[in-house]
């Protein structure tokens, strides 16, 4: 692979890490919200003992649920591209001329 298109696909891996952190920043911060949120829900829920208040405190775990598996794919796509970036810095440390 030509260094040209090495340096190449490294600007976009960086390019998409950054994006991704940033995201991941976000999503952090979302987690934190809703599983606050389905505490208090679940509180309530058992304070009340209706089923109606059960219902929510499950719908509110369930979103809850949901941004902890966003969030997971987010770092792992974050992983899976510091791979991809560490194997492009080697192959272009590799093609440096002695």
């Amino acid at each position: 692979m030509t260094r040209t298109l090495l340096q190449r696909r490294l600007i976009d891996v960086s390019d998409r890490l950054r994006r991704l952190r940033a995201e991941l920043a976000v999503a952090e911060e979302q987690c934190d919200f809703f599983e606050a949120e389905a505490e208090d829900a679940r509180l309530r829920a058992l304070v009340s003992e209706t089923p109606l208040a059960e219902a929510e405190a499950h719908e509110v775990r369930r979103h809850a649920d949901a941004q902890l598996r966003h969030r997971e794919s987010l770092r792992r796509a974050i992983s899976e591209l510091q791979r991809e970036q560490d194997a492009l810095l080697d192959r272009m440390a590799a093609e440096l001329p002695s």
